[in-house]
């Protein structure tokens, strides 16, 4: 029949979308519908009967026999003329179907009609794309590298899915070649037009939880959680953990012997450096262990302002803070407290200049410890016009180390 070429035309789609049946017999009949709407006004009076597996398309118009001459809706309606040359025993108020073949409804209209199928089917596939990726949201998803841009990554999956890595959302340190497997977690998924954007994170702390998840089988398990997890990317991560089985050491089993465990999550992260702590209801122990590698000598909270002021010997100070200030910013986010250093000791007790690498940046520390100057009393003690003719620095940059050393270290 003439309509068998239209319908196998979408049997690729059926198979290579994996549409049931039934979904494609409603597509296929929707669109139809409108291509008849579009002809003939109205389509309540057409069946339409449709077999997509053998490729059967059956269109029939019913319409009610009218006297010659009484036709007012030509169809609805048949005089008994026109009724009686499509079999001559009809009567006036009797029901005729007749089949309507696609050429009845013109070359362009089949044209239109075949495009808005194959939209439709399109459209369909997107729809279910959306759902199934926005039910995966937070989870790792795995898909190959399929093209590099500037300001994104644009990966395949097995489906041929497209995802998405955004520069934001990849890792400093990560390259990415063609052909290249890559972890992430769905961070989000848009409708933008009828097309799913699928972005997949490597930078999200989501990341992290659900790689302690697939590589440390207590986590994995439920024998351990993963309370919390902030991150760097690429650069430093903490992550709490805890159990309510008093015979394991959570930390130990993530770290594993000799980092056994976690070695793996930090090969992923490009050698991200992590930190496992053991949480705890406790906010002063939860601080104190926040801020490791540094050992707290003391700490004071105020609940309301949600401040926390910790004292630490001068040595340890420069633990706390971290390299570029990486320590003590993420045990601010993983304890939802903000930290104020303070120095034990007596004043006449000198400081390290390292230990102001968060306020003042290395490059500028290294250049004052080029002409001997490593501690802020060793700066403090020289005048800024000095200072700028024995170093390559800018006077407005001096005078700004000097104004930090003043109120950090004098004070």
């Amino acid at each position: 029949m003439e309509n068998i070429d239209l319908i196998n035309s979408f049997s690729e789609f059926k198979d290579d979308k994996l549409i049931d049946r039934v979904t494609l017999m409603g597509i296929l009949e929707d669109v139809f519908r409108n291509a008849l709407k579009r002809k003939y006004g109205e389509d309540d009076n057409f069946d339409i009967i449709i077999n997509p597996d053998k490729g059967d398309l059956e269109i029939w118009r019913n319409r009610i026999v009218v006297n010659d001459g009484e036709v007012e809706n030509e169809n609805q309606e048949i005089s008994l003329s026109d009724a009686r040359k499509i079999e001559p025993d009809f009567e006036v108020g009797e029901d005729v179907s007749e089949e309507v073949k696609l050429a009845h409804l013109g070359r362009r209209a089949i044209l239109a009609l075949r495009q808005n199928l194959i939209s439709k089917i399109h459209e369909h596939d997107s729809t279910n794309t959306f759902k199934y990726f926005e039910d995966l949201i937070g989870e790792i998803y795995t898909a190959e590298v399929h093209h590099v841009r500037r300001n994104m990554v644009i990966l395949l999956d097995d489906d041929g899915n497209e995802l998405i890595i955004p520069k934001e959302h990849q890792i400093p340190s990560d390259f990415y070649r063609k052909g290249d497997s890559v972890r992430g977690v769905i961070e989000k998924v848009e409708l933008k037009g009828n097309k799913p954007i699928i972005v997949l994170s490597r930078t999200s702390p989501k990341f992290l939880e659900k790689l302690f998840e697939q590589e440390i089988p207590e986590v994995f398990d439920g024998l351990i959680t993963v309370k919390a997890a902030v991150r760097i990317p690429g650069e430093k991560a903490k992550v709490a953990v805890d159990t309510y089985d008093d015979r394991i050491d959570p930390v130990g089993a993530c770290v594993g012997m000799k980092g056994s465990r976690i070695h793996g999550i930090v090969r992923e992260l490009g050698n991200e450096n992590i930190d496992v702590i053991n949480y705890t209801d406790n906010i002063h122990l939860y601080i104190t262990r926040a801020l490791s590698p540094a050992k707290v000598m003391n700490v004071k909270i105020d609940e309301d302002k949600k401040i926390a002021e910790v004292t630490l010997k001068p040595e340890e100070v420069s633990k706390a803070i971290g390299r570029g200030g990486h320590n003590i910013r993420l045990a601010v986010r993983l304890t939802g407290y903000e930290i104020e250093v303070f120095r034990d000791g007596v004043e006449d007790e000198d400081v390290e200049l390292t230990e102001f690498s968060d306020e003042i940046e290395d490059w500028v520390i290294q250049e004052f410890i080029k002409i001997g100057l490593d501690t802020a009393k060793s700066i403090l003690e020289q005048s800024v016009e000095d200072l700028v003719r024995r170093t390559d620095l800018e006077e407005e940059t001096v005078s700004n180390v000097v104004k930090i050393l003043k109120e950090e270290f004098e004070d």
